[in-house]
């Protein structure tokens, strides 16, 4: 009789053969569908945000919530009516804009769905490519946008009316941007050559980023504290109040590089 194996490498192989296999069991017609990454942008973004929501109605009545916001001093956190404000412009932008031009772009992608899950390695390398990848094209797009008076007028400046951000003014963008953002992330995928279980980690990940960097607060469980290479909302928050430096969306290394870089 053979002994189980107990080899880690096997074991995370079964777990994540069984959560494709799960993932895929009836849902091909669901997965393949040109509308699944904006519907999922949207409602993946909205409910990021929705711890934060309940962390700006403590903050109003408990000061230890309140000292972890990074403007303390600045006044309270933003009221309900400009979440609510915020979440009818960021619908209306995907209902009109994103929605059909990435479903365009998702028909003339035309993935597949494989029958093998990848391995554990081959998981993380590919969620590891996909974000530096994404990280170093929008740092490039992000930092033409600002240096373009056209590009910031007509695209960006939108974005920068949150001079204190919220976590919901991670997507408050203009329609141009918001949909640049997400053909970037579905292009690093793309191109990094993704299976479509690594392409939803990474975008799952990619959206708890952005709500993370745009939430106002330096917790004390934020990522950034746990690795040192990210910049997280501390470094995001920076490029709202100051409007230059700091154009990567997450890592800091090329803020470093071109010296763009703000504490």
């Amino acid at each position: 009789m053979n002994a189980p194996s107990t080899d880690p490498q096997e074991a995370c192989a079964r777990v994540l053969q069984g959560l494709w296999d799960q993932v895929r069991a009836g849902q091909e017609e669901i997965l393949l569908s040109p509308y699944l990454p904006a519907s999922c942008a949207f409602l993946t973004h909205v409910l990021f945000c929705a711890p934060f929501l309940a962390l700006d109605a403590l903050a109003c009545v408990c000061q230890r919530v309140g000292s972890w916001r990074i403007a303390a001093g600045s006044g309270p956190p933003p009221p309900l009516r400009r979440w609510f404000d915020c979440f009818w412009r960021v619908l209306y932008r995907y209902l009109t804009i994103v929605l059909p031009a990435t479903a365009l772009f998702q028909t003339l992608r035309s993935p597949t769905l494989p029958a093998l899950a990848p391995s554990c390695w081959e998981l993380f390398v590919e969620v590891c490519a996909c974000f530096l990848l994404f990280d170093t094209v929008y740092f490039i797009w992000h930092f033409s946008m600002h240096r373009f008076p056209w590009l910031y007028c007509n695209i960006h400046h939108i974005h920068h009316q949150h001079h204190m951000p919220f976590a919901l003014a991670a997507q408050d963008a203009s329609s141009t941007e918001l949909l640049s953002l997400l053909l970037l992330a579905l292009s690093s995928a793309w191109v990094v050559g993704c299976h479509p279980l690594g392409e939803i980690f990474f975008h799952l990940l990619n959206s708890w980023m952005a709500v993370e960097d745009h939430c106002g607060y330096n917790l004390p469980w934020a990522l950034h504290r746990l690795l040192p290479c990210l910049g997280g909302a501390p470094f995001h928050q920076a490029h709202h109040s100051l409007r230059t430096g700091n154009y990567a969306p997450y890592f800091t290394h090329w803020d470093h590089l071109f010296g763009t870089y703000h504490a």
